[in-house]
C-alpha cells in the first residue's frame, strides 16, 4: 500500500488517482480537508492526520502494510515565518521517521520548480547547479531546503528518495482564485460570463495539468528502478497566454478575450522545466495538451466548486 500524504489536496488526488489506475492500493492522509473528490470516492482509503503529531504519524504503520510513502502534505505560510517553517519541517521529520521506522521501499517528496530560480538557462533542468539567490516566497525557501534534508536523513537506509521538482501544476480541485496560478481565476471569470483581466499574449513559461504531474508522481513512486533521485514533474513544454484564450475561444464560440501585446516585462522568454529525465526513467508523456487541458476543466467545473 502507498502513503500519499495531503492525499485530497489537488496534487495529491491526482497522484492517488493515478496510483489506483496503476493497480496500487492507496491510503491518503487530509488534515483539514474532509470531502473525497468523486473520481476517489471508494477507492482510497482516507486517514485524517495532523502531520506535526509523530505519534499518530508512526501509528498508521500499525492500521497498513506501507511500502512507499509520497509526501505532499503541506501548509500555506501566514504572516508568521517562523511558525510556517517549523510546521512544515516538523511535518516533513514526521515523514522522514515513518518511512525509517517501517523501511519503505521509496519516499518521493514535493520540491518546486523554485529552486531553480536564479538560473537563466532555459529549460530548467536537474543538471543546473542551485542559485543562492533571493526567493520569491516562504514556501520555495522551504522546498529548497526539502532537497538535502530529505536526502541526508535517507541516506544509508536503503530507502530511495525522490525529490520531485513540481512545475507550475493546474487543474481540478485547485482553488479557482488561486494566487499561485493565474489560469484558475482567468477561467472562473469566463465561467461567470465576466471579462477576465486582459494578460499578455506572450507571457506564460511553465504549466502543466494536475492528472499529468499525479501521473508522473504515481510513475517515479512505483517504476522498478530509477537512474536519480531528482525530477523535474511537469509538461515539459513552454505556454504562453495566446493558447489559454484560444481554447476558451474554441470551447465557447463568439467569445471576446482582449489580450495585450508581447510580454509584460518585455522580450525574451519564460523558463519551463524540462522533463527529459522524467521521459526517459519511466516512459511519462503529457496526455493534457493546453486545449485538452482546457475543455477538460471547464466540464469538470460544470458539476464541481473547484
Amino acid at each position: 500500500m502507498i502513503l500519499v500524504t495531503g492525499g485530497l489536496g489537488m496534487i495529491g488526488a491526482h497522484t492517488a488517482r493515478a496510483l489506483l489506475d496503476l493497480g496500487h492500493e492507496v491510503v491518503v492522509t487530509s488534515h483539514r480537508r474532509a470531502e473525497v473528490p468523486s473520481f476517489l470516492a471508494g477507492r482510497v482509503t482516507v486517514e485524517h492526520l495532523d502531520v506535526t503529531d509523530r505519534d499518530a504519524f508512526l501509528a498508521l504503520g500499525g492500521r497498513h502494510d506501507i511500502s512507499d510513502i509520497v509526501h505532499l502534505a503541506g501548509s500555506i505560510p501566514g504572516e508568521d515565518p517562523v511558525h510556517y517553517f517549523r510546521t512544515d519541517t516538523t511535518g516533513l521529520l514526521n515523514a522522514l521517521d515513518a518511512a525509517r521506522t517501517w523501511g519503505v521501499r521509496r519516499f518521493a517528496v514535493a520540491s518546486s520548480l523554485g529552486v531553480y530560480v536564479g538560473r537563466t538557462e532555459i529549460p530548467w533542468h536537474e543538471e543546473l547547479a542551485l542559485p543562492t539567490a533571493d526567493l520569491p516566497h516562504l514556501i520555495i525557501a522551504f522546498k529548497k531546503a526539502v532537497e538535502p534534508l530529505t536526502t541526508h536523513s535517507l541516506q544509508g537506509t536503503g530507502i530511495e528518495p525522490v525529490v520531485l521538482r513540481i512545475g507550475s501544476i493546474w487543474g481540478p480541485l485547485m482553488d479557482p482564485e488561486s494566487p499561485f496560478n493565474h489560469i484558475p481565476p482567468y477561467i472562473s471569470a469566463v465561467l461567470r460570463g465576466e471579462q477576465p483581466r486582459p494578460l499578455h499574449a506572450d507571457d506564460g513559461g511553465d504549466s502543466c495539468y494536475a492528472p499529468d504531474a499525479g501521473r508522473a508522481i504515481a510513475l517515479l513512486t512505483t517504476a522498478q528502478t530509477l537512474r536519480h533521485n531528482t525530477y523535474n514533474v511537469s509538461s515539459g513544454r513552454p505556454f504562453a497566454n495566446r493558447e489559454l484564450a484560444d481554447a476558451l475561444r474554441a470551447i465557447t464560440p463568439g467569445l471576446r478575450l482582449d489580450l495585450l501585446p508581447g510580454r509584460q516585462h518585455g522580450p525574451g522568454d519564460d523558463p519551463y522545466l524540462d522533463i527529459a529525465r522524467l521521459t526517459h526513467d519511466t516512459g511519462f508523456k503529457p496526455a493534457f495538451d493546453v486545449a485538452t487541458a482546457v475543455a477538460d476543466y471547464v466540464a469538470w467545473r460544470a458539476d464541481n466548486p473547484r
